[in-house]
């Protein structure tokens, strides 16, 4: 069995500074990156400032389904496509003072996404590099096929049932009552 396609990423999040006196901090994605070998295997604050701290989050591997293949062809036709993070908040401290922000799954997936979200979780995008686009539509052209649209037949045309699943016909006919006098 064919190994699928995959590379190795690392998640970068940005805690921020925010003028709010009941939330002074916010966590958001700030971008994707390769993988990198002195990255090692743990999470580890890049840079902490009065504004911002910026925390790397190395060791995530995105592989490519064929029977995804859809969920790549919508990312990679849109203006601007890119990666998708799943990421929640820790429920104890445990590298810092406070709660961590914590990615645990990355995606070039719409239909991964679209599940996430589906399932209340919080995901974020960034957009992805040129060469990951590049290596993620040659996966595209080799695995998508497009399904042919297929023509609606005008619900005029159907034949009319009741709600019992018996032929149904319309008449304009007034059956009872209500006669001319």
């Amino acid at each position: 069995m064919a190994e699928r396609p995959s590379i190795g990423v690392a998640v970068v999040m940005r805690r921020e500074h925010i003028d709010n006196p009941w939330q002074p901090w916010r966590w958001m994605l700030s971008e994707v990156i390769a993988q990198e070998p002195g990255f090692g295997g743990q999470p580890r604050l890049m840079r902490k400032n009065d504004q911002e701290e910026l925390w790397l989050h190395p060791g995530f591997v995105v592989e490519l389904f064929r029977d995804d293949a859809e969920g790549y062809y919508l990312n990679a036709t849109t203006a601007a496509p890119g990666w998708f993070v799943l990421w929640r908040m820790e429920d104890e401290p445990t590298l810092s003072d406070e709660p961590l922000a914590r990615p645990t799954m990355v995606s070039l997936s719409y239909h991964d996404a679209g599940r996430w979200l589906d399932a209340q979780e919080t995901v974020e995008q960034v957009p992805a590099p040129p060469d990951v686009v590049e290596w993620m539509r040659a996966f595209i052209d080799e695995h998508h096929v497009l399904e042919p649209k297929r023509r609606k037949r005008p619900d005029s045309f159907k034949s009319l049932q009741d709600r019992f699943g018996n032929p149904a016909a319309v008449s304009t006919e007034k059956k009872f009552g209500g006669g001319n006098g």
